[in-house]
């Protein structure tokens, strides 16, 4: 059985990405999931997103990226067959030391509502759910999967 490789995300990366994406239950592709989209995004944030691979198959993704003050993960999944064998931390855990080295100390992720998979996970790392906030968002595209 081959190791978990893991490092930076590059855009040659999508199709794989994709692909993780959409056999991955409580993941939303969304038109900003386009491959220009995620270039802009990796060049904006360079050196913060990650990729767990096995072989030549990609089996978990943590992007990150911050605003100068705070920091957002983004994509944080990991294949079904290949959960539970620490992969999704080593990922997270890439992405925090990284924005910890920048002087980012305080991190975001969004968690659809019903995917309590996700809840648990966060929570078990230590993560903390927000009651105290509420996210209000404006679409301002014809696209309403924006």
């Amino acid at each position: 059985m081959k190791e978990i490789h893991i490092r930076e995300m590059v855009i040659e990366d999508y199709d794989r990405f994709l692909d993780l994406m959409k056999h991955t239950s409580g993941v939303v592709i969304r038109t900003a999931d386009s491959a220009d989209a995620i270039q802009r995004y990796l060049e904006r944030n360079p050196g913060l997103s990650f990729i767990a691979e096995r072989g030549p198959k990609l089996v978990g993704c943590a992007m990150a990226g911050h605003d100068g003050r705070r920091g957002y993960l983004q994509h944080a999944m990991v294949a079904p067959e290949y959960r539970r064998q620490g992969i999704g931390k080593q990922l997270v855990a890439r992405c925090v030391d990284v924005l910890n080295a920048l002087g980012i100390y305080k991190i975001h992720l969004d968690v659809l509502a019903e995917n309590r998979h996700a809840m648990s996970f966060w929570k078990h790392l230590g993560w903390t759910k927000r009651e105290d906030i509420v996210r209000f968002s404006l679409i301002t595209s014809e696209d309403k999967n924006a």
